[in-house]
């Protein structure tokens, strides 16, 4: 129980610190980041560009990175979200009306975190650079969050936990059905 309070007394701290501390240029940067996350939109054009250029490759890593984004999106959203009814950082705790966007939904866990780190941890083993490509938005979305008053601190950590245990679920339990997805028929066994 002392461990719960004080992981609620950092993610107080760090929430009341974060739309400070934050210059105005970062934080508008943050939040073009985040409105291109929306929706897993950037991800999507990500994985069509990787598709499209990247050869085998790149299909390889465009789909493993959809596959463990929709995991992550399931278990963030469709599961997480249900059972974990927490309410979102306090709205005068900002300076900034970034609040006013905000969903209604449960703070935790973060979901676009979730699927800004699934889609980049099962992009980076098939194609380091890409993954490294996709790490600085998934950083800059999992920072916003807590910035702009959507999430706690805790909330972004668990929505990354969940994106990374989505990617090795997908990397590890899925490689044969991705494989015979996007292989030419005449190379599958």
């Amino acid at each position: 129980m002392k461990l719960l309070a004080e992981v609620q007394r950092a993610d107080r701290l760090v929430a009341q610190a974060a739309g400070w501390r934050i210059p105005a240029r970062v934080g508008r940067v943050l939040s073009v980041a985040e409105e291109a996350a929306e929706s897993s939109k950037l991800w999507c054009g990500a994985a069509v560009a990787m598709a499209v250029g990247g050869g085998w490759r790149g299909r390889k890593a465009a789909a493993a990175g959809l596959a463990a984004l929709v995991v992550g999106q399931l278990v963030s959203n469709g599961l997480g979200k249900q059972l974990a009814d927490r309410p979102r950082p306090p709205k005068e705790w900002y300076p900034h009306d970034e609040t006013d966007d905000r969903p209604d939904s449960s703070s935790f866990p973060s979901g676009h975190t979730a699927a800004a780190i699934a889609f980049t941890a099962a992009v980076a083993p098939t194609w380091p650079a890409a993954g490294l490509a996709c790490a600085v938005p998934a950083a800059l979305v999992a920072v916003e969050r807590v910035q702009s008053g959507a999430h706690y601190l805790s909330d972004v950590a668990a929505g990354a936990a969940i994106g990374l245990l989505s990617a090795r679920l997908t990397r590890t339990r899925c490689p044969v059905l991705l494989r015979r997805t996007l292989e030419p028929a005449h190379l599958v066994p």
